[in-house]
């Protein structure tokens, strides 16, 4: 399992989650290419045409530039983490319950946005966000965001389903069938978050303000959640293309998902569909970063500026199902299309709940909040079981 392989690489990132400092001195100029990038990535992000020759963002780039992209694709923001820890990379599309972390353990290095001369068409709620910038200094450049979606079968939901609890708690679905063995579950420790959002509207009695600030009460009622949720589960996704096959052949019928996993089962005329409950959703803003000791830095600062041309950033969101972080992919692209943009949640910006790395010290609980390196632990005992 993903999770558990990259569990202790994650915990050891945490180390250093206050008192963040500078990996290095930034890049003043960009120089000649290496010849080649090498990208950690999620699904879908980086993309040659070969799922669908229509979707293809790297040829020409590699052709204008002479750097060859190298893809590593990974499930879940750990394995990133795990992966970038390890070294070798140049970049990373990081969520923001990695980003933090990165910048914390000296993964990552400052950009220069000086350098990059598309940053200034970022949308100005990324473009000083605080998951990748930290004291006025930028650890990367916007990628895509979205929400955490409820995947479901329409045949055996006729209508969307209202609430998360079609996950989150046994019972008969529409079809007369029980949930149990036939809903997944994310595999990884944010998913304590989607726990902790259900419950906000469930129990408000818990005074949760936040899923990612947690009192030691409110984290114990959302690891009982996911421990009742457990015998429901028939299996806990981090591969996006596994949960394509389980919905399709494995009867899996409701699930949180991605958007990506969605538009392919549709593409393939499977019977699913997607929609964010009454109790609202998680989601995630994505950030490029660049590792630290980054072997290939001139081929990954012009692949900063080509990740956010407005084609690249309208292609993958008709691609991935998310919201560029460049407005103006919003209009004129023939695979987003005009409505797209709106159709993949842009206008539901401030009501998602964006991934971050859960601290001891927060802000909405006095009392204090559970810190991350035990959400990665306890999260390995529900899984166990226990």
């Amino acid at each position: 399992m993903t999770f558990m392989k990259t569990a202790i690489a994650s915990l050891t990132a945490l180390a250093a989650v206050t008192g963040i400092a500078m990996a290095q001195e930034m890049k003043k100029e960009i120089g000649p290419g290496e010849g080649q990038v090498d990208i950690v990535a999620w699904p879908g992000y980086i993309e040659r045409g070969e799922q669908n020759k229509d979707f293809d963002w790297v040829t020409e780039f590699e052709a204008k530039t002479q750097c060859k992209v190298n893809i590593k694709t990974a499930g879940t923001s750990d394995e990133m983490v795990a992966l970038m820890n390890e070294g070798g990379f140049d970049l990373v599309t990081a969520s923001g319950d990695a980003s933090l972390r990165l910048i914390s353990g000296k993964r990552v290095q400052p950009i220069n946005i000086d350098l990059i001369p598309s940053y200034k068409t970022v949308d100005e709620r990324l473009q000083k966000a605080p998951w990748h910038t930290v004291n006025g200094v930028h650890y990367g450049v916007p990628y895509q965001w979205g929400a955490n979606v409820l995947a479901y079968n329409t045949n055996v939901f006729k209508e969307a389903p209202k609430s998360w609890s079609v996950v989150f708690e046994e019972q008969t679905l529409p079809d007369g069938k029980s949930n149990k063995g036939r809903i997944q579950a994310f595999d990884g420790p944010i998913y304590i978050a989607d726990a902790a959002l259900y419950l906000m509207a469930k129990k408000p009695e818990l005074g949760i303000k936040d899923p990612y600030e947690l009192t030691e009460e409110q984290y114990k009622a959302a690891l009982d959640l996911l421990r009742q949720q457990k015998p429901l589960v028939g299996r806990y996704w981090h591969d996006a293309f596994m949960q394509i096959d389980d919905f399709k052949n494995e009867g899996v019928v409701a699930s949180s998902s991605w958007p990506f996993q969605v538009n392919l089962l549709k593409a393939g005329k499977q019977p699913i569909a997607s929609t964010i409950p009454e109790e609202g959703a998680t989601g995630w803003a994505d950030t490029t970063m660049m590792h630290a000791e980054a072997a290939h830095p001139n081929c990954a600062y012009m692949w900063l500026e080509h990740s956010i041309n407005p084609k690249l950033q309208g292609d993958l969101a008709a691609w991935f199902g998310s919201v560029p972080a460049v407005p103006a992919a919003c209009k004129g692209n023939a695979l987003l299309t005009d409505a797209g943009c709106e159709r993949n949640g842009f206008g539901n910006f401030e009501k998602i709940h964006f991934w971050r790395t859960p601290v001891a010290k927060c802000e909405t609980q006095t009392a204090g909040c559970v810190p991350y390196y035990r959400w990665v632990t306890d999260m390995i005992a529900v899984l166990g079981g226990r």
